[in-house]
């Protein structure tokens, strides 16, 4: 498990407000906070530290953040910030620049800037749903111009969308996630991001080698996760869909997979999502061979030898375990 987790619930109601403006003031910048749920609000933060990089999935109840010019002078981390918006929405006055955001929408904010960010909801008491990210501006490979900041963009194509779903991803795995892939995880975020705004800005030839070849590696390991129900998934298809060569792609998987190969990638992953399926309660009565064709492995004998050649039962065995222990 990587991260530690914010549930306002866990304190008293009077301290709640409170906490999760100090926290916040940790976690992205010293600012007035404030909120017309303040005498009773609601709000839960998982804090992730990627080696120098900060991502926070969160979701509270609607508030205003404003950090004034003064307060960037008395205190400023010299970060660039990046919020995903989930749910709810956000209207955003960063260094003058007014701009709304909804879900999928991404917006790129300056901690030497002042800013004015209210959160909003459709309903009484609804949350507001998200994810920040706190990069030190040194980090930066290619630095957002200022004309990105406060800007309304996309999260739902191209490499927003591959950010987008990096981010998410994250929240959903922290449990299983181990403190020593932290730093690793940092390193493929620094690229995505400097990659998602050499995109925007048209300026992709000025990514180093390295943050080009790690975004493509993210790019091929998105796709094949998208693609593990098709029993043709090989790694010439994987190299086809990517224009690059067969040799290539096992060259990135060598440097980047810590020498996993193609195939057993989408071997272990295939696997990983049937023994999920296997021990979920709620598909107890789905057949396992129905269970192994939706993860791309059509053939039982194939499929029953690899599981237990992976997890030293067959897959019958394991399910059998599996509910038990749920009961």
């Amino acid at each position: 498990m990587i991260g530690t987790l914010f549930r306002s619930e866990d304190v008293p109601a009077e301290d709640r407000f409170d906490l999760w403006r100090e926290r916040i003031g940790r976690t992205v910048a010293p600012a007035d906070l404030t909120s017309d749920y303040a005498a009773d609000y609601w709000a839960e933060q998982r804090l992730l530290q990627l080696g120098p990089v900060t991502v926070w999935p969160t979701s509270f109840l609607p508030s205003r953040f404003r950090r004034s010019a003064k307060m960037v002078r008395q205190s400023d981390p010299e970060l660039y910030h990046l919020r995903l918006v989930l749910d709810g929405g956000l209207a955003v006055d960063h260094d003058g620049r007014y701009d709304t955001y909804g879900p999928g929408d991404l917006y790129l904010a300056d901690s030497s800037r002042p800013g004015d960010v209210q959160s909003y909801s459709d309903g009484e008491r609804r949350a507001c749903t998200g994810v920040g990210v706190e990069v030190p501006k040194a980090l930066m490979h290619v630095p957002p111009h200022r004309e990105l900041l406060g800007r309304r963009l996309s999260g739902r194509e191209g490499i927003g969308a591959l950010l987008t779903d990096f981010l998410t991803g994250l929240d959903r795995q922290a449990d299983t996630l181990r403190p020593s892939d932290a730093p690793r995880l940092g390193t493929v975020l620094l690229d995505l991001l400097s990659a998602w705004i050499a995109n925007v800005l048209e300026t992709e030839d000025a990514l180093p080698p390295e943050t080009r070849q790690g975004v493509l590696t993210t790019r091929i390991q998105a796709f094949i996760q998208q693609n593990l129900h098709d029993p043709n998934l090989t790694p010439p298809v994987i190299a086809a869909a990517h224009h690059i060569s067969l040799s290539y792609l096992h060259r990135l998987f060598q440097e980047a997979a810590q020498g996993e190969t193609v195939a057993a990638c989408v071997r272990r992953r295939r696997l990983e999502g049937a023994r999920r399926d296997l021990a979920d309660p709620a598909l107890r009565t789905a057949p396992i061979h129905t269970i192994a064709t939706r993860w791309g492995l059509p053939r039982a004998s194939d499929f029953t030898r690899a599981f237990r050649a992976a997890y030293g039962m067959s897959p019958k065995e394991y399910r059998l375990q599996a509910l038990a222990v749920r009961e």
